[in-house]
């Protein structure tokens, strides 16, 4: 009587194996790099924001005739401003905005489109670097971290001033 024994695993044992690994694997690099996940997040957060500001702007445009909201119909063309929520603080500028703003008094204020129905309240970047207050009690400056600039045919282009996981975050329309 030959009995063979045969010692080993099969093909489907090693392949449930390293899929078990590839998982643990996944879970450990996630759990191990949270910094990466939470920058992403606010970068995604500051992508809608934009989005949603020049989409205001422009549905605001084309309800109206094709005029701007007075807001963004007196900024100089070429120049960038800081989207504000209310009155303006003292000095629109901060460090973190490439490009800069162009001037202290450079402020844009987008309460106009919250008024009409266009935006649920004008967006704040997250803070990231930057402390960006809007009308938050934590703050007073009153910056929101984006910026509008109005070129001389007509496009907009909102950017934040931050971008933590990418080079620019920005939306021309």
């Amino acid at each position: 009587m030959n009995k063979s024994i045969n010692k080993g695993f099969t093909l489907i044992e090693l392949l449930i194996v390293m899929a078990i690994i590839s998982i643990i694997a996944a879970v450990v690099f996630v759990a191990l790099d949270p910094l990466t996940r939470f920058r992403q997040s606010r970068d995604a957060a500051r992508w809608t924001d934009i989005s949603g500001i020049v989409s205001a702007i422009k549905i605001n445009q084309v309800d109206n005739g094709g005029d701007y909201l007075a807001a963004v119909k007196n900024m100089t063309a070429g120049s960038i401003y800081m989207v504000i929520d209310g009155t303006a603080p003292a000095d629109c500028t901060n460090a973190l905005c490439n490009p800069a703003v162009s001037g202290a008094t450079n402020c844009v204020d987008l309460s106009g489109l919250v008024s009409a129905g266009y935006l649920g309240k004008v967006p704040v970047s997250p803070n990231g670097a930057g402390n960006w207050s809007g009308k938050q009690a934590s703050g007073p400056s009153g910056l929101t971290g984006y910026t509008v600039e109005k070129s001389s045919t007509g496009i907009l282009t909102v950017r934040a001033c931050e971008a933590e996981s990418t080079t620019e975050i920005k939306v021309s329309r």
